[in-house]
């Protein structure tokens, strides 16, 4: 699995989940069609009119989510930036999506504009596997981390890998946890004894 990888899965999907900001601090949800892959980047257009079209333009930042038939999540946190030539990348869309020609019929598909997310953080969650497994990829920035890790302050008395849905901890000194196989729950977290156990990327 890499970033490549998980993009031709969000185009497979095809039609996301989509979160942007609106102009009251609002979060809004909508599903998108993902129109088009080209390697590190994932392209998608929408009307000038819509309300849309006005929250990617005053912050050009969004989360988008989708699963499928596997059980396999992807989630893609990006910049959004608008295309600048307009015409050649709906018309590029449109032949890679020819039922949009049954929605914008003729010139009208130029009511919509293009665009690109090509730098953000993208997560993959399989969940049709046992134990689960989850990997982290970036395009053009750092990966965030997330999830626990297990501090020398560890007394090596087992309470978290007894507690562990997934059995991601392993035995040692300290334990460690399978990063892979980690739901990010928090329960090793909270019921260690000792507070051995800290968030990734958190300060402590």
């Amino acid at each position: 699995m890499n970033a490549q990888n998980c993009l031709e899965i969000l185009r497979s999907i095809k039609d996301v989940a989509f979160a942007t900001i609106d102009r009251d601090g609002k979060p809004q949800v909508r599903m998108i069609d993902m129109m088009l892959i080209e390697e590190g980047k994932l392209f998608f257009c929408t009307a000038r009119g819509k309300d849309f079209y006005q929250e990617l333009c005053d912050l050009p930042e969004a989360a988008i989510t989708g699963m499928n038939e596997k059980y396999q999540m992807v989630r893609f946190n990006a910049k959004v930036k608008k295309l600048s030539d307009q015409k050649y990348w709906i018309d590029r869309i449109f032949e890679e999506n020819p039922s949009m020609k049954d929605v914008y019929p003729g010139d009208s598909r130029y009511i919509l504009e293009p665009f690109v997310m090509d730098e953000g953080t993208l997560e993959f969650f399989d969940l049709g596997v046992s134990p689960i497994h989850r990997e982290s990829f970036a395009l053009k920035m750092p990966v965030k981390e997330k999830g626990f890790l297990i501090s020398d302050a560890c007394i090596g008395c087992g309470t978290c890998q007894r507690n562990c849905p997934q059995q991601a901890i392993i035995k040692g000194t300290p334990y460690v946890i399978k990063q892979e196989q980690c739901l990010h729950c928090g329960l090793c977290f909270e019921k260690c004894p000792v507070k051995a156990i800290f968030r990734r990327g958190l300060s402590r």
